[in-house]
């Protein structure tokens, strides 16, 4: 794979609509208003400190810092958490989630639930969440899972796409990207401590690495 120019946001056309990739990990779209942001994992971090593995407590609050910054930055009127919002049972780091949305009146948030999402449904409620399997908007379907459905370009999460990548010498990196192929778009997780997933690649599909807060397509 060759690499093309590196910025910090890339705007692609898909499905005949027009789509911001952002380094931050998440899609603008600037029709709706929206912001796509899949596998946060949040409370992954105090879930394995609970469990006396050491992670640095930094590594939860820059989940909180990014999504803070996206929103001011973009103002949408609607954030997708595209599955996996918060990573296990209930820990304090939801209540640092709920402190930040509220500070967002004008914004609705709306999860599509994946597997990790095993919060009772008024933990949800009460942080204004509304929740739902699948969300169909224009041409897409939003999904946690990749899923086909027929009539729409399916956008999803959990895989945490990455793409291995050749270094000076022999060496490899394996770094976080947003993948497009011909029926289905998977976003990169969201969250800092979420690890990567190699993907193979075809021809013609699109993929985007994300490495120092840029972007790079690939050409494949």
């Amino acid at each position: 794979m060759n690499e093309s120019l590196c910025e910090d946001y890339v705007e692609i056309m898909l499905q005949g609509e027009q789509l911001t990739l952002l380094s931050e990990r998440a899609i603008y779209w600037k029709t709706e208003k929206c912001l796509l942001i899949a596998d946060l994992h949040i409370g992954k971090v105090t879930h394995f400190r609970n469990n006396n593995i050491p992670i640095p407590q930094s590594a939860a609050q820059k989940n909180f810092d990014q999504l803070e910054k996206l929103i001011l930055k973009h103002t949408p009127k609607t954030v997708y958490f595209m599955g996996d919002l918060f990573h296990s049972f209930y820990n304090k780091e939801w209540e640092v989630l709920v402190f930040l949305l509220a500070k967002f009146k004008n914004v609705e948030f709306e999860l599509i639930t994946g597997n990790h999402d095993i919060l009772k449904q008024e933990h949800y409620e009460s942080a204004g969440i509304s929740s739902r399997i699948q969300k169909a908007i224009g041409p897409f379907m939003l999904t946690h899972h990749p899923e086909n459905h027929k009539g729409y370009y399916n956008l999803c999460g959990h895989i945490h796409p990455g793409i291995k990548m050749r270094g000076s010498g022999r060496q490899y990196m394996k770094l976080p990207c947003f993948y497009f192929g011909e029926k289905q778009g998977i976003l990169p997780a969201f969250g800092s401590f979420t690890g990567t997933a190699a993907i193979k690649v075809k021809n013609n599909d699109q993929v985007y690495a994300i490495f120092n807060e840029q972007i790079m397509k690939l050409n494949t």
